[in-house]
């Protein structure tokens, strides 16, 4: 049967019809007739794969990767660039209406390179999963990878790669005592060290210090326990540094780490020039403080939330010498247990995981009378969601950007910066 596919949908299918019902259809295009078969049908909707392409999109073209539609990973590289990134940017933009969110400042994009862009890899026994299967695909090169992912690859033989689950980072981003280092790290298993009820004061100023202890006497009544994990068992082997806009950040190669540095530099730049200078700034969900790294520049004093334990360990060290207070814990508890002790802020940067933010976080948030916030995502839904009840909350949506990361796959990244009416 044919089919004139319609929308492009968040997941990479195109969305048609057939006698009113919903078929999602892969690796195609909107505006294309399809010869398809049905593979899977449900209530709702059905899947279906295609048979032979009876008219093609202006748009299409040929997948330059000769792993496309077998891998895991991408599954827009059969579209042009610019067709690409515009349909993302559609999709963005009708999640967020779906939302009741009303874009009057309209979507700006934040792009990079379309390949060679991604530093951060996870092979599985020395190659990538094949898309809905177990089996690996021993890679030779990734069009997508940075030169020196692709070196590793090229130089490494998949049954020396390692076994089980192998993260790698390689970018020309990375140094090593100040100089750029052709390098590759490798690390096996995975880091998921967390803790929780942890606080950590490093840093503080001369005329912070009677605050800093007001704060400490009061959580003492909430928080127990108070340490720094300076014997942290992270071994330097793991350990990758990166320089981003004149600054060197480290991090734990099995952790998270943005895997476009490109694009990563630009927003990490505009998030600085969205937030008025001030004095106290508030970042939830830091990670190891790539962004607080930054925001220490402009603010007197940056408050870090993060329940990962090791993250909270590069955290310190990216932040050294910089006023700030690191919090080892969930951004629940925090709220439960901390933010009332907590100074006034001025801005504030919220980079959740792609549950998004917790009830409890974006309920203070929505509370908090913090002038400026500016919320980070990677999923549109959950973006869309939590953008929502800040409006319905009083803030004003000034500006959105969809944050190209991924050029080749349906993965979308966004930023929104509000204020407070």
């Amino acid at each position: 049967m044919n089919i004139i596919t319609d929308k492009f949908t968040f997941g990479g299918n195109s969305l048609g019809k057939i006698d009113g019902k919903n078929v999602f259809i892969p690796y195609t295009i909107p505006g294309e007739e399809i010869e398809i078969k049905i593979t899977e049908s449900k209530k709702d909707y059905d899947s279906a794969e295609i048979v032979k392409i009876v008219t093609p999109s202006p748009y299409r073209k040929e997948p330059e990767c000769p792993y496309y539609g077998k891998c895991g990973g991408c599954n827009m590289m059969h579209i042009q660039d610019e067709y690409q990134t515009e349909l993302r940017k559609n999709i963005l933009e009708d999640i967020f209406r779906q939302n009741g969110v009303e874009i009057k400042c309209g979507i700006q994009i934040i792009s990079g390179p379309s390949t060679g862009y991604r530093a951060r890899f996870q092979l599985n026994d020395g190659g990538l999963s094949e898309k809905k299967s177990n089996t690996i695909i021993p890679i030779e090169s990734c069009i997508c990878a940075e030169a020196e992912i692709n070196d590793y690859l090229k130089e490494t033989p998949p049954e020396k790669r390692g076994k089980g689950r192998i993260h790698i980072f390689g970018s020309s981003f990375m140094t090593k005592n100040g100089q750029n280092s052709q390098k590759i790290i490798t690390a096996k298993g995975n880091n998921t060290d967390y803790v929780e009820k942890t606080v950590q004061y490093d840093n503080f100023s001369e005329i912070n210090q009677q605050k800093k202890s007001d704060w400490q006497r009061k959580k003492q009544k909430k928080v127990k326990e108070n340490r720094y994990f300076a014997g942290s068992t992270l071994s330097e082997e793991n350990c990758v540094t990166v320089g981003l806009n004149g600054k060197e950040l480290t991090f734990d190669v099995r952790g998270f780490f943005q895997s476009n540095l490109f694009v990563f530099q630009k927003v990490v730049s505009l998030i600085t020039d969205s937030l008025p200078s001030g004095k106290n700034v508030l970042d939830m969900y830091s990670g190891c403080g790539s962004i607080s790294a930054f925001l220490a520049d402009k603010f007197e004093c940056v408050t870090m939330v993060e329940h990962n334990r090791d993250a909270v360990v590069f955290a310190e060290k990216n932040l050294a010498g910089k006023n700030h207070i690191s919090y080892g814990l969930s951004g629940e508890n925090w709220v439960k247990n901390c933010a009332a002790y907590c100074p006034t802020f001025d801005a504030c940067v919220v980079d959740p995981p792609r549950s998004g933010m917790e009830f409890k976080v974006r309920e203070y948030l929505c509370n908090s009378g913090i002038p400026v916030i500016a919320s980070l995502s990677c999923d549109p839904a959950t973006h869309a969601r939590d953008c929502a009840k800040l409006i319905k909350a009083g803030y004003s949506l000034d500006k959105l950007y969809l944050l190209d990361f991924y050029p080749n796959t349906s993965h979308i990244e966004s930023l929104a910066i509000f204020s407070r009416i």
